[in-house]
């Protein structure tokens, strides 16, 4: 039998057919994500994407930091499936932990736009996961290549959103959770690096102003004028603080400096400088911005591909990121 006989033999395509569907269905979801998703299908989504959040950021920055963090809380919890954004009872979006949240009512006006233009193609999980590196790139935070191709989640369940970090964990349950998420001890440390811009209420902290772990005095790693600071401005827990007291509508590694002066907000942001297992990266993170951009954008396409759904079977594209499709 010659090249071109066995090229065309009935056999032959059958065999090579079966070999690229078992090497499609072997590969991790992750690895069919693609640069090129919707360059056929939707070449205009990232400019859609990008006005309609220079539209909002102009109404209100702060849904900048918002956006990062809700792609955080969706991609935590059952992977980047847009999970989050659903709004049925016993969903994640209506658990306690959700609470404080934002950012859902810009997510539907981009989704809307999308579909006048690219009708059932486009999900929100790839939406969620473009404006997160957008939000990033509006307050100088670097630029990185967004794979496309994830399907929508069609299972979302409230519980599992109180297992998000919450700002009051020890080291070693955060590395866990991360690790279990295919992130290491540096994407934990970078990725925490977002906390340079946004803000937290102030009942995320007040454990550590008055009654840290019982002892019915303040956290000892907080600096004392720190301290005496948000004692003064935490009146309420209901009240905001900047995530960085010294700059906190910049995105740079200001944050890490604050981490070696005690001026962590967080008690999970000091801790990484207090256990060994995480504080060398502090000061050299804190002294090298050009590797905190490159490695919080790395780290951020490591998040975008958490348990990613990409089969036909796996998820769907919501029409409407609030609620299933019927």
């Amino acid at each position: 039998m010659g090249f071109s006989e066995l090229r065309s033999s009935p056999l032959i395509f059958f065999l090579i057919n079966a070999a690229f569907i078992l090497n499609a269905a072997s590969a991790a979801p992750a690895d069919l994500l693609s640069f090129g998703h919707y360059h056929a299908t939707c070449p205009s989504l990232e400019g859609i994407i990008q006005n309609r959040l220079t539209a909002w950021f102009l109404k209100d920055p702060t849904l900048a930091p918002a956006l990062i963090r809700l792609h955080f809380h969706d991609c935590a919890v059952r992977g980047c499936d847009a999970s989050i954004l659903l709004n049925l009872a016993g969903s994640e979006r209506r658990a306690a932990a959700s609470e404080t949240l934002r950012g859902f009512e810009v997510m539907d006006d981009i989704k809307a736009a999308v579909e006048k233009h690219c009708p059932k193609t486009v999900s929100c999980a790839d939406i969620l996961t473009a404006a997160a590196r957008d939000a990033t790139v509006h307050v100088g935070g670097p630029f990185w290549e967004v794979p496309f191709g994830r399907k929508d989640g069609k299972v979302s369940i409230g519980k599992e959103a109180d297992t998000v970090p919450n700002g009051r964990e020890n080291i070693t349950a955060l590395i866990s959770y991360f690790n279990a998420r295919g992130l290491n001890l540096l994407d934990l440390v970078v990725l925490s690096g977002s906390h340079t811009i946004g803000r937290s209420t102030c009942h995320s902290i007040k454990h550590r102003l008055y009654n840290f772990n019982g002892t019915r005095r303040p956290d000892p790693s907080l600096d004392f004028k720190y301290l005496y600071l948000l004692r003064k401005k935490c009146k309420s827990d209901y009240v905001y603080t900047d995530l960085d007291v010294t700059t906190p509508k910049t995105f740079d590694t200001v944050y890490y400096a604050n981490l070696m002066k005690n001026k962590g907000l967080l008690s999970t942001d000091q801790l990484l400088y207090s256990d060994p297992r995480t504080a060398s990266f502090v000061p050299l993170l804190a002294t090298s911005p050009q590797l905190f951009d490159s490695q919080f954008a790395a780290s951020m396409i490591k998040l975008g591909n958490v348990n990613v759904k990409t089969g036909k079977m796996d998820g769907e594209i919501r029409r409407n990121c609030n609620f299933l499709n019927r």
